[in-house]
């Protein structure tokens, strides 16, 4: 009888979308498995963004990853950080522990916020990518509500009551019809010395139109109904630079309470260590069956990959993606294992994309078939439910829902935490390195667990 030592050991390194998929179809595989994330959590990230405009609480889109696979007997959950990857020994370098070796690894990482090439404006303009990231822009957007309460300048009012809101794709579309709202709608009878329905939203995309992954009658779609909330939609627009509350375009300058980056992704520094092909993007070009060239055992799925799949389609960085190829890697695995051939190259079967606006509104495309407004809503109500991960917690969101779609409130609305800086000079002071979706503090024991917030 085989001893669970000498059992083969994958390692799988992300708690994401991807990582989660590929432990699940290991599950009752004669291996041994390791995940390893900086987090004790795994995110659902299409849904950060409410907690970001205190649409939802932290607690309502994570789920401790000990508790999800808590049956699952071959599988063990390690909290650490990667730093680098040796291949020749097949060795995972952690930085709290040993070396750590392993017969298959698996990276999927994620990705991080991308400011093509200018990582200085993330001190000035945050990106959305952990609870973290959510809190901190929660923070900073009614920190800017509660000092124009007592502002006594016109124009220095004006100026914290706008938010910029820098990239037109999913992320940044969604972000700018929450913070409209979250302003026009739910702060209008908090405040006594302003009027929050003048506040000012923009939306800033450097491409001729918003959400430029879907058809031009959606973009043109949304586009309107981003009108509809008050937000002011400009497209075609080069960011030349961004500093502490200033977007500078070309012959303009832009003040603000609040820049948000919603722009892009980019590999991982863990992804960029490896030394292998990237693309623009900085992400692992990979084979058709999501292994690593010239990394022996090595996949890689998820946003840390970069795939045309079987029928040449380019695989999209969305969390369905991530599922698909996680499974598809599973499987490869196994065959592996079993002494096989790798079998046939991915494919990916595109279920359709949908964006929300904002309530009741949303634009959807499931394939090919094109709908927008309250009907795209519901589909895309439905669906984040499905995959929402933990039987209770879909109940809980769909009930935190439906009250604030009958009385326009929202009751995450609490201002904790640090100054706006606080987390980038955390950064500052204890270096950064990638495991999971971002840039994360060197020593985790510095911050408290993300978990902890009280709703």
């Amino acid at each position: 009888m085989t001893s669970k030592s000498e059992l083969p050991h994958v390692v799988i390194l992300g708690g994401g979308f991807g990582g989660l998929s590929v432990c699940k179809y290991l599950n009752r595989t004669r291996c041994r498995i390791t995940m390893i994330d900086r987090q004790n959590h795994h995110l659902f990230q299409p849904l950060l963004y409410q907690v970001a405009t205190a649409g939802l609480s932290a607690p309502d889109i994570a789920k401790p990853i000990r508790s999800l696979f808590r049956k699952q007997k071959n599988l063990t959950v390690l909290m650490d950080e990667a730093v680098g990857v040796d291949a020749e020994r097949k060795e995972l370098l952690l930085r709290d522990k040993p070396p750590l070796s392993y017969d298959m690894l698996v990276m999927a990482v994620g990705a991080r916020t991308n400011y093509f090439g200018n990582d200085r404006w993330e001190k000035f303009a945050p990106g959305l990518k952990t609870i973290d990231d959510a809190r901190r822009i929660r923070h900073d957007l009614l920190m800017a509500f509660e000092h124009a309460e007592h502002a006594e300048d016109p124009a220095e009012r004006q100026k914290l009551m706008r938010t910029i809101v820098v990239g037109g794709g999913a992320t940044g579309v969604e972000l700018a019809g929450a913070v409209a709202e979250l302003a026009k709608r739910v702060l209008t009878r908090d405040f006594r010395n302003i009027d929050t329905t003048t506040a000012e939203i923009l939306l800033l995309e450097v491409s001729p139109r918003v959400l430029g992954s879907f058809s031009e009658s959606l973009s043109a779609a949304a586009t309107t109904q981003l009108r509809e909330l008050g937000v002011e939609v400009r497209v075609s627009q080069k960011i030349l630079d961004v500093r502490e509350g200033c977007v500078v375009l070309e012959g303009e300058e832009i003040e603000a309470g609040n820049v948000l980056w919603g722009a892009g992704v980019r590999g991982t520094v863990l992804s960029e260590s490896l030394g292998v092909e990237m693309d623009g993007s900085k992400r692992i070009r990979v084979n058709p069956d999501c292994s690593v060239p010239g990394l022996e055992n090595v996949y890689a799925i998820g946003d840390a990959a970069t795939l045309k799949d079987a029928k040449g389609v380019q695989v999209p960085g969305v969390s369905p993606a991530a599922m698909q190829m996680g499974k598809y890697a599973a499987l490869q695995i196994r065959r592996s294992l079993r002494g096989k051939e790798s079998g046939r190259p991915f494919v990916y079967l595109d279920k359709g994309s949908m964006a929300t606006v904002g309530r009741k509104r949303a634009v959807a495309d499931i394939r090919g078939w094109e709908t927008t407004g309250f009907l795209a809503w519901l589909l895309w109500l439905f669906i984040h439910l499905l995959f929402l991960v933990g039987f209770q917690k879909k109940h809980l969101v769909l009930v935190q829902w439906i009250y604030s779609y009958a009385t326009y409130s929202r009751g995450s609305r609490l201002i904790t935490g640090q100054d706006r800086n606080f987390k980038f000079a955390e950064r500052e002071k204890h270096g950064a390195q990638m495991i999971g979706a971002d840039l994360r503090p060197k020593d985790v024991h510095d911050l408290k667990p993300a978990l902890a917030e009280t709703p």
